[in-house]
């Protein structure tokens, strides 16, 4: 009899990522969730309502819980701890790139929402981290011949402001934060990652230590690739910003097809021309 076949794993080793989040709390250097906060009470300034009943999802309560003090405030468990229709304003704060299932907690956020509430995510973009991604993976290919996951992926602003349609959010907008830091060398930076709690939490990771010349290869290639005059490395993080509302019948909705009562030439005050064969 053939065995059937067994799961595969995961995207993220959630033991490994809760050590490496407990690490953080004892040393937090936690700028990037600093810089989230910053950015989501910007958004909301520009919202003209005033939300009573706020969640936020984030492995790090102690960044938001003085500037939301009446917020419920949860980890990014697979199983988000979330009543339906419970709350007017969900965030998610850079937690989404360590889910195996990032479109469920979308779609448990806009469950948590009333009719008409305010989805905010802000979560790391594709440029995070690109120069070290590439060193890395150079120095690693030299090396051993091979590349192993070091980095979680980070979707794109086009793919991420997708997520928040397939999982049923109207009025979606995502858009990017560049910012860019710098550090004394690539060690530095891994030091950085590690007490922030970003540091390798993948399931199929390597379960040893990183080669001592794969390291300095890596150091080698970065400073040669991206190094600055000043003999310092440059560090790219993304932070994108999603927004979306949940459902309501009070919303704009987009015309149907043909259903215009004014020609596009009329509006722009120009002269329509067919089009030649």
């Amino acid at each position: 009899m053939s065995q059937a076949p067994s799961n595969p794993p995961g995207l993220t080793d959630r033991q490994a990522l809760i050590r490496n989040r407990q690490r953080a709390l004892k040393a937090p250097e936690l700028f990037l969730h600093e810089t989230a906060l910053d950015e989501a009470q910007d958004r909301l300034s520009l919202v003209n309502r005033t939300f009573t009943e706020v969640a936020i999802v984030t492995p790090f309560p102690q960044v938001w819980a003085a500037f939301f003090p009446d917020a419920k405030i949860i980890p990014d468990d697979e199983v988000l701890a979330l009543e339906e229709q419970s709350h007017d304003l969900v965030i998610h704060a850079l937690a989404l790139h360590w889910a195996d299932d990032p479109v469920g907690q979308l779609i448990q956020c806009r469950r948590a929402l009333r009719p008409d509430g305010l989805f905010l995510g802000l979560t790391f973009g594709g440029q995070t981290l690109h120069e070290l991604r590439a060193s890395l993976g150079q120095a690693e290919v030299e090396v051993t011949g091979g590349m192993s996951p070091r980095v979680a992926p980070m979707g794109e602003i086009r793919d991420l402001g997708g997520l928040l349609q397939r999982a049923g959010f109207n009025l979606p907008v995502a858009d990017a934060i560049p910012l860019n830091t710098s550090y004394q060398s690539p060690l530095h930076l891994m030091h950085e990652l590690r007490a922030m709690g970003e540091n390798n939490a993948l399931a199929t990771r390597l379960r040893h230590p990183t080669q001592r010349n794969v390291l300095l290869r890596a150091m080698q290639i970065y400073h040669e690739s991206f190094g600055t005059d000043d003999g310092r490395i440059p560090a790219t993080f993304e932070i994108i910003t999603l927004t979306a509302w949940s459902p309501d019948d009070s919303q704009p909705k987009p015309l149907r097809p043909g259903s215009a009562t004014q020609r596009l030439a009329d509006a722009l005050g120009t002269i329509e021309k067919p089009l030649k064969d």
